[in-house]
């Protein structure tokens, strides 16, 4: 089930979306294809670590974050990959790897690659690794306020 925290907020926003029921699936690549979405709608949440502070870099499944773009693109000194470790407890409700890409119901800054934002929809895990919610982008965008960078962060290659 998707977390109650997203639900709530999405619906006490008047958000249209819909959860998608999948066969387990830990991998973006292996989650669009179950659910018969394209991996440009389907987006992968990686956590980062941006000048000290949680973030959240968002790519198509297909891609993977590249921390030197990130870096150039956040103006930041130091970036890397966070460990499941060091967030695992910042999103209760959550399994581990399958939160949604709302930092801000978690209080961090979201990092969105330009690909995804090219898109009318985008997809995401809910906190588990069986459902993914779908809703418009425009509605994402304007919830989450993301930063979306003019150059991209991400690469081809999970």
């Amino acid at each position: 089930m998707p977390t109650r925290k997203l639900l709530e907020f999405l619906d006490g926003e008047r958000i249209k979306y819909v959860t998608i029921t999948h066969s387990p699936a830990f991998t973006m690549s292996e989650i669009a294809a179950v659910a018969h979405i394209s991996g440009k709608k389907v987006a992968k949440t990686v956590m980062v670590e941006v000048d000290g502070k949680m973030a959240m870099a968002v790519v198509p499944s297909s891609y993977k974050v590249e921390l030197g773009l990130l870096k150039d693109v956040t103006g930041a000194k130091k970036v890397r990959i966070s460990t499941e470790k060091e967030f695992k407890e910042l999103f209760p409700g959550c399994e581990p790897g399958a939160m949604p890409p709302f930092g801000n119901l978690y209080g961090m800054e979201v990092y969105v690659s330009p690909e995804l934002a090219e898109a009318d929809e985008i997809a995401f895990n809910a906190g588990s690794h069986t459902e993914l919610v779908r809703l418009a982008f425009a509605d994402f965008e304007r919830l989450v306020q993301p930063k979306i960078p003019a150059t991209s962060f991400g690469v081809i290659g999970s």
